[in-house]
């Protein structure tokens, strides 16, 4: 089970990224994909969980309505769009993976229930 995240750079505030989440090794209808990140001197927090059907999408409070997440069962990709970017998005992101079942609707938000975790990709939002 491996997991890549790329897609993260530099951008102006009021910006957009994408961050790709390459899975190898599994196929992505049996597992909960999460995003998550991680300020310098701040624990990592969730930002955002999608289920393994896709259907079922989980937000913190300060993502909503800025970000959203996808993915692609043919290319075995999860991706976080993120617009209207601000500084205080700023963080390491990585993406993790929980097997939950053949296409359920179950999200997984926090980080301890994440056994498979990829590389972060670094996102600077500059004001």
């Amino acid at each position: 089970v491996q997991l890549q995240a790329c897609g993260g750079g530099l951008v102006q505030a009021g910006g957009s990224l994408r961050l790709s989440c390459v899975v190898s090794g599994f196929t992505l209808d049996y597992y909960a994909i999460g995003w998550f990140r991680q300020a310098p001197g701040k624990e990592r927090e969730g930002v955002s969980c999608i289920s393994s059907n896709g259907r079922s999408k989980h937000y913190t409070d300060s993502v909503k309505g800025r970000f959203t997440i996808s993915r692609d069962y043919l290319k075995n990709t999860v991706y976080l769009l993120m617009n209207s970017l601000e500084p205080e998005d700023t963080a390491v992101y990585y993406c993790a993976a929980r097997t939950t079942g053949f296409r359920t609707p179950m999200v997984i938000v926090t980080t301890d229930q994440y056994p498979y975790w990829g590389q972060g990709t670094q996102v600077t939002v500059s004001s």
